[in-house]
């Protein structure tokens, strides 16, 4: 089939979180298995560095239009990378800027605008460069390409046959705009309305995308249970649940020619389930970067995340004091919220024997920390997928976790009697419920030979995008049916 992966952001190009490891292995995957698979970008500031030498534009000028003016997109052909083809849509006045959707950490005020000529610009270059059997969607900001299919396109014999699979990271982002952004767009008043694309008087592009989508699929079976209730959906439960026929759950996969252990290039020494001597070398190089030493009867809880509310930080800062009193070593690496960046530096302040922070975001620093680790912590709220806690397994580093979305599907409660089980999991989004997994995880370091049973139960973990692929292939080939 032929595939178009439209999204914000893609690896090796631009980066803010799981969404792009996603679109980039996902798209490569697809191309090995036979599929002619092209992956459009907006060309922002940070992509240009990988554009090298002269650019070659697949197509010069396009002209979108909004309701008082027009403005003009190139189609940059970036190359063939793995199989996989990419384009980038160029239109320097919205997208050459610094940050990808606001500057530190905010919104831009013209997102609607640049968002809307991003998917109108690909339905555009399409035309003339191929139209795809599929759109393979992600999240809001590509979520207005079924919407025009259904509305401006809707007599295009060329886009006719097109099928729309959206895939939700995180509904907890939603491209919510004011209701002129109707008429700025040039769609119609009649999509204004609580059925279709109005959200609390607003303009809501994720409801576009799931109303007018030919299929929808979230990141993780769990995840998807999970939007379709008031706790998960924030606010669009209503609308998933009308279309819960056409809603799939797939869990993400993990790239492990970059996150395996035995050959990652990050590491102080590799290890395998079968030698885990390296194991220790790289927990003696961890706790020497963060500037820690304690003994080896002491284990190291790992942390690499965004520091948010979302990721169950409030929890932690509720538990400092108690978190600090058990025999264990924190490092932390991330940014994010002012409020849990201070929390990280008072608790590393006053336990600085024990506790180390880097507010900071490194790469082959997140690599060590996986590696080095005993345990890596994740008390989400809530977590679509999730992805440090697949690494961990891994790694032999035993996953924290609270029972959501990817995390609850991923990591399976420790068991003591049968020795099976790959972490330690709590259900009430409670410091108390947090401690007490952290305690059972503890008490279980302390036995070597149940410890060992359980890093290597994880280890022998298969995450791989083999069965991922496998399902996403049926869901386009399930709308593909229904297209012809």
């Amino acid at each position: 089939m032929q595939i178009a992966f439209v999204a914000s952001e893609c690896v090796p190009f631009v980066k803010t979180g799981g969404l792009a490891d996603v679109v980039g292995a996902l798209s490569r995957e697809m191309a090995q298995r036979g599929h002619e698979v092209t992956v459009y970008l907006p060309l922002y500031a940070a992509v240009r560095p990988y554009l090298e030498g002269e650019w070659k534009y697949a197509i010069s000028s396009i002209t979108i239009p909004f309701q008082h003016y027009s403005r003009f997109a190139g189609i940059v052909d970036g190359g063939v990378r793995d199989g996989v083809k990419h384009y980038f849509v160029d239109c320097p006045e919205l997208f050459d800027r610094k940050g990808i959707y606001g500057p530190n950490g905010s919104e831009y005020g013209d997102n609607a605008e640049r968002f809307g000529l991003f998917a109108r610009a690909v339905l555009e270059a399409s035309k003339q460069l191929g139209v795809p059997q599929i759109f393979h969607i992600h999240d809001w900001q590509a979520s207005m390409i079924p919407v025009f299919l259904h509305t401006v396109y809707r007599d295009d014999p060329m886009l006719r046959k097109a099928g729309v699979v959206l895939t939700i990271h995180n509904a907890g982002y939603q491209g919510w705009f004011p209701p002129t952004t109707t008429e700025q767009l040039l769609l119609p008043w009649e999509i204004f309305r609580f059925d279709k694309l109005e959200h609390y008087n607003t303009f809501n592009f994720l409801k576009g995308g799931v109303v007018y989508s030919d299929m929808i699929t979230a990141v993780s079976p769990g995840y998807a249970e999970e939007i379709q209730t008031p706790d998960g959906g924030n606010g669009l439960d209503g609308a998933l649940r009308q279309r819960a026929a056409d809603l799939r759950g797939i869990l993400n996969g993990v790239d492990y020619a970059e996150w395996d252990p035995a050959t990652d290039g990050n590491l102080a020494a590799h290890f395998t389930p079968q030698n885990l001597k390296g194991k220790r070398e790289c927990r003696r190089d961890l706790l020497h970067a963060f500037g820690i030493d304690v003994p080896e009867s002491t284990p190291v809880v790992g942390i690499v995340s965004r520091f948010a509310t979302q990721k169950g930080f409030d929890l932690l800062k509720e538990a400092g004091g108690q978190l600090a009193e058990r025999d264990m070593a924190i490092v932390a690496l991330g940014t994010g919220e002012p409020l849990y960046e201070h929390f990280f530096r008072e608790l590393a302040y006053a336990n600085s024997a024990r506790v180390a922070v880097q507010i900071r975001y490194d790469d082959a620093m997140a690599h060590k920390i996986e590696a080095g680790s005993d345990i890596f912590l994740m008390p989400s709220r809530f977590e679509p997928c999730g992805l440090n806690q697949i690494y961990s397994l891994k790694y032999g580093t035993v996953p924290v976790v609270r029972a959501t979305g990817g995390l609850d599907d991923t990591v399976e409660e420790w068991n003591s009697e049968h020795k099976s089980g790959t972490g330690f999991k709590f259900r009430d989004y409670s410091p108390q419920a947090l401690l007490a997994a952290i305690d059972r995880a503890i008490s279980v370091f302390h036995d070597r030979e149940s410890w060992l049973q359980l890093m290597q139960n994880g280890m022998a973990q298969n995450f791989s995008w083999d069965d991922p692929a496998r399902q996403y292939n049926a869901v386009y080939e399930e709308v593909a049916r229904s297209k012809a």
